[in-house]
């Protein structure tokens, strides 16, 4: 069996929420897997089903221009529609290293 150099190996509990929505204005599908952790200084791991396409989201991502649309392959539309969601989903970011 091969050997690892881990930087680190660890279980949590996470909770998931499943949602799904259509956008008002473009009419997209948004099928979205929601993932709280004790990691990623509480930021939300936001998976859309439809693509796989997964990223790390806080409120400052929401206010990063562009991030959605590279991040999910979206139209600027189809974006702030996302955005709007999850600008209700995600909380506060913790820094609790410090």
């Amino acid at each position: 069996m091969a050997e690892f150099d881990l930087l680190y190996d660890s279980q949590e509990d996470t909770r998931t929420r499943f949602v799904c929505f259509v956008g008002d204005l473009s009419m997209h599908r948004f099928d979205l897997a929601i993932t709280s952790t004790n990691r990623f200084y509480g930021k939300k791991l936001i998976t859309d089903l439809q693509s796989g396409r997964t990223a790390v989201i806080g409120p400052d991502d929401l206010d990063e221009e562009g991030y959605l649309e590279h991040v999910y392959k979206l139209t600027e539309e189809e974006a702030a529609e996302l955005a709007n969601f999850l600008s209700m989903v995600v909380g506060t970011i913790n820094f609790t290293d410090l």
